[in-house]
């Protein structure tokens, strides 16, 4: 039983950017009331990265929306996009995968999609079983129905063409295989976020030429990162992921900038919209009190309440009482010939550092201890013993050097 549209209407528009046709979406839901059949929902992520992050659970919390109020989601693994790479919002070429890859990433996609969304209800697909079939003349009648100008006219495409730079044809076909997604799945509605609109906006043009219903095109905000400038990715580590530990969750949320807490608060947190604005007010008077109520609200969602209450004791017990955590991984390093060990070496064996040169820059910021001292010199050696080393204020390693 479907609620009435106004009802459906007012759910969908919250936190939305914009509705492209508006009026379409109330016809879509005016004939699925009457018909009492469910609209299609579409969304699709490329597996480029193993991990889901909160700025994505944006637009899937949208779709369970939909789900509650009774239409069909359909989820797109893009098995084959992302064997190219969604060119959107970037100004340089996107590394191609190779199919291991996508396969090995795809694996954790369904275990976080499920913390959001109902299984019952959801409808996983693979791009890949519909584009790889594609013989050199499918893609060729694809191409016809679009122009180079029109692509252009792509504000990422368009920069790096005045600039010069490389744009290579096969990320031309990204968009115009994500459109013929919709065309396959006779989507009603697709949502992204607002790097996306020309994509979505290219799957109403592929379908109104198969002669289908458009679909409409539902664009939801971008959420910044961490660092409290660019949009929310791995690639720029500054996400917080649906998977992560819940430690890790609540520590990166207590590190955002202050200027952040109203757009985080508005797009990922449990707040209901008639209490937003007292959230933000205090805010804006306690915003140390209202990241550490937001940090433990996303634990929640993603992990469960004990969880969000054992990660505020765990970051209280190293940042509030400068505790050491009971969890410390051990390392045991091998010393050649018995003779000292330098501390990037140690750093880096011990999982703390990738590299000696990142183990040096960490200690040029002072931000490595060793049983609770700065070191400040990275010519220090550590003869055998067992240490407590740590960086930042979150990872730590017991070390024994033998």
């Amino acid at each position: 039983m479907f609620l009435s549209v106004k009802d459906q209407l007012a759910r969908i528009r919250e936190g939305t950017v914009e509705i492209v046709p508006e009026t379409e979406l109330v016809g879509k839901l005016e004939r699925s009331l009457a018909e009492d059949r469910p609209l299609v929902i579409k969304q699709g992520f490329d597996p480029t990265r193993p991990d889901l992050h909160i700025g994505h659970g944006v637009s899937i919390h949208k779709l369970r929306t939909f789900q509650d109020l009774g239409h069909r989601v359909v989820f797109v693994m893009g098995t084959y996009t992302a064997l190219i790479g969604d060119p959107s919002g970037r100004d340089d070429t996107r590394p191609m995968l190779t199919e291991d890859e996508i396969e090995s990433n795809l694996r954790t996609y369904e275990e976080q999609l499920f913390r959001i969304l109902d299984p019952d209800r959801t409808e996983i697909r693979r791009n890949g079983d519909w584009l790889a079939p594609l013989q050199l003349v499918d893609i060729l009648r694809l191409t016809s129905q679009y122009t180079v100008a029109r692509m252009l006219e792509r504000d990422d495409f368009g920069n790096r063409y005045a600039d010069g730079r490389p744009i290579h044809i096969s990320e031309f076909l990204y968009p115009m295989m994500q459109a013929y997604d919709s065309v396959v799945l006779e989507a009603d509605v697709e949502l992204g976020g607002t790097d996306q609109k020309f994509n979505l906006l290219l799957g109403r043009t592929l379908q109104e030429r198969a002669d289908q219903e458009p679909q409409v095109c539902l664009i939801m905000p971008l959420l910044r990162g961490t660092d409290g400038v660019k949009k929310m990715s791995k690639s720029y580590d500054n996400y917080v992921g649906i998977s992560m530990p819940p430690e890790d969750v609540f520590g990166r949320v207590m590190s955002i900038p202050d200027e952040l807490l109203e757009e985080w608060l508005t797009l990922v947190s449990t707040v209901r919209r008639e209490d937003l604005a007292q959230r933000v007010a205090e805010a804006g008077t306690d915003p140390l009190g209202t990241k550490r109520w937001l940090a433990a609200d996303l634990v929640e969602q993603y992990h469960g309440p004990e969880a969000a209450t054992a990660a505020q004791e765990a970051f209280d017990r190293v940042h509030r009482r400068r505790e050491v955590p009971e969890d410390i991984p051990e390392v045991g390093l091998d010393l050649e010939g018995g003779a000292p060990m330098a501390i990037p070496h140690v750093l880096r064996g011990s999982g703390l550092a990738e590299s000696t040169s990142e183990a040096g820059r960490l200690i040029k910021q002072g931000a490595i201890r060793v049983d609770g001292d700065v070191v400040t010199d990275r010519e220090r050696r550590l003869p055998a013993g067992e240490y407590l080393v740590q960086r930042g204020k979150r990872h730590f390693a017991r070390v024994t050097l033998s």
